[in-house]
């Protein structure tokens, strides 16, 4: 796809957050969005930056009405050098389109997509906060917007990219989360929309997100939708178990989102020398190695908070209890290298960063 992206600059630029260590996540956002159209028949069209400003939509606009849309999720990070790194935005790309390929939504060419992303950012660069363990959370997001009442693919699109200064996902930071397993409401079946990024997927989750909330959980573990038997992940992320020196995640196969972070966390694992099982892992086992003295860390993984640890998982009437309470030392290292390496701290030997 070969395309030109105009620039119009906001001629009243945003006050940007005063203290960068009070930012929460995607709370404030930056001063410019990127922004291109898709019309059947001539394909995408007119890639633009301009200022940010809401949409104006009709009422009868199809995605307020059956919700055929898609988003995606990254970062760029200030080194301390003053350079501006993203993460694997090509994975992002790439998942991206498949999640489109599901929702009837037209493909974007990947390199453009990365473009696209570089462009915006090096466009509203200082709005990359400088503070350590901050970051420029970035929101790709395509939608339909054809106008009219009807149940099938649109004819006209919006791509657009909008971007936040964050600070940590979790008010608790890097500090061990209560977890609530999850046995009465699913997340996803085979054969629907759980590989994908659609807001369908979050929206049918905050019911079980608020329940155990109320009980003072800070997420809620899904299991299969079939027998309710296995878990699959996280509500804002993918999940990894540490059992008897083996790390065990679902596998990937259509009900399981393939997060960016999980799949840079296996790969650290495996060169580690960690046998790494992607598959089925039942919930009773988890809590069985736990009272076994086997269950070592569990840890979410995903873009947001990167590596979350885990101190409890709650099932029925029992409750798993994780290191202690306290950050396992693979569950450490895992995010001192990652964020190491996204922050410029630690030499870049895999090639996962691109500099804009």
């Amino acid at each position: 796809m070969a395309m030109n992206i105009s620039i119009t600059r906001t001629t009243n630029p945003k006050p940007r957050p005063a203290d960068e260590s009070k930012l929460g996540f995607a709370k404030q956002f930056s001063d410019h969005m990127f922004l291109m159209d898709y019309t059947a028949g001539v394909g995408w069209h007119d890639a633009r930056i301009v200022p940010y400003a809401p949409f104006e939509m009709d009422p009868a606009t199809v995605v307020l009405h059956y919700a055929q849309e898609i988003f995606e999720g990254l970062k760029a990070y200030r080194t301390a050098e003053d350079k501006i790194l993203l993460f694997r935005p090509d994975c992002n790309a790439n998942r991206m389109n498949d999640s489109a390929d599901r929702l009837c939504i037209p493909r974007i060419d990947p390199d453009f997509f990365v473009e696209a992303v570089r462009t915006l950012v090096d466009v509203d660069k200082d709005w990359v906060p400088h503070l350590d363990g901050t970051s420029l959370y970035i929101r790709p997001f395509i939608f339909a917007n054809d106008v009219g009442l009807g149940v099938h693919a649109s004819k006209h699109y919006v791509f657009c990219i909008i971007t936040a200064p964050s600070g940590a996902y979790y008010a608790e930071g890097i500090n061990p989360v209560r977890i609530y397993v999850e046995d009465d409401y699913i997340r996803a079946a085979p054969g629907l929309t759980g590989f994908t990024k659609c807001g369908g997927n979050y929206a049918a989750s905050i019911k079980a997100g608020e329940l155990a909330e109320e009980q003072g959980f800070a997420q809620v573990l899904w299991l299969d939708g079939i027998e309710k038997k296995y878990v699959e992940e996280v509500g804002s992320m993918n999940i990894m178990f540490k059992i008897d020196g083996k790390i065990y995640t679902a596998a990937t196969v259509g009900t399981v989102l393939p997060g960016v972070t999980r799949r840079s966390i296996i790969e650290l694992c495996k060169d580690w020398g960690y046998e790494v099982i992607e598959g089925k892992l039942a919930i009773a086992d988890i809590m069985a190695a736990a009272r076994e003295g086997k269950l070592e860390e569990v840890f979410g993984t995903g873009t947001a908070a990167v590596v979350s640890p885990v101190k409890e998982l709650r099932w029925k009437d029992e409750t798993a209890y994780i290191s202690g309470g306290k950050i396992g030392p693979l569950t450490q290292k895992l995010y001192d290298t990652l964020t190491g390496i996204q922050w410029g701290k630690l030499p870049d030997t895999k090639g996962w960063t691109v500099e804009v």
